[in-house]
């Protein structure tokens, strides 16, 4: 999986920091950027959208277990950052019993700027995103709304993965508004991810595929 990590909070005219990273989250597998497996993603695009909704691109430079990126807030209210990678070649999984897919990474966070909290953005019409319903900053002890959408509609009864480190994972499934709720009872990162697999056969790079594999997730710090 692909996330994002940043500070939730920011100010604004003070330069805010954004990390892009590659592995398994709850496994505590960071892939390092020089290497094959990460290589193979590089090819994504990262934006802070202002609370306008206007989108600034982000331009990252390799570290060594993420990229990294920066941008300032002009503004206070809530800054949504979206990584978006549909330029990933084809994998074939048919010794894992999975089958040969093309894969479609989608990945928010949110910074908030100021004390008023608002939506954040969903501008993935071509695959999944996770868009933060909550009325207040996520504190310990306290609750998380999400919303699932896969391009542009709700899912309903879709399951979800909450992740913490040290292997901890639980599922949640979405109601008939397509939402998800869950609390916040350890001072740590919380991970959603949802994936969902597009039925639809195609040809990418030259190269077959029998369906599309759409992943997003979207990390919660803690004020």
């Amino acid at each position: 999986m692909m996330w994002l990590e940043t500070s939730p909070t920011g100010k604004t005219n003070q330069k805010q920091q954004v990390k892009v990273f590659f592995g398994e989250y709850a496994e505590g597998l960071f892939e390092k950027t020089a290497g094959e497996s990460f290589n193979k993603v590089k090819k994504f695009t990262l934006w802070a959208v202002a609370p306008n909704g206007e989108k600034t691109k982000l331009e990252t430079t390799a570290a060594d277990t993420y990229y990294s990126a920066y941008f300032v807030p002009t503004t206070n209210g809530t800054y949504t950052i979206v990584l978006d990678n549909n330029e990933i070649d084809v994998l074939d999984f048919t010794k894992y019993n999975f089958g040969i897919f093309k894969t479609h990474y989608h990945c928010i966070s949110k910074v908030e700027v100021g004390t008023k909290t608002n939506e954040t953005a969903a501008i993935n019409p071509d695959g999944l995103t996770l868009v933060d319903v909550s009325k207040t900053l996520h504190k310990l002890n306290g609750q998380v709304a999400l919303k699932v959408l896969y391009k542009g509609k709700i899912l309903k009864d879709k399951e979800v993965d909450v992740l913490l480190k040290d292997h901890w994972s639980k599922k949640v499934k979405t109601d008939s508004d397509g939402l998800i709720k869950f609390d916040l009872p350890w001072n740590t990162n919380y991970v959603v991810e949802v994936t969902n697999k597009e039925e639809v056969p195609g040809k990418y790079n030259g190269l077959d595929y029998q369906f599309i594999w759409h992943s997003t997730s979207y990390l919660i710090s803690l004020k």
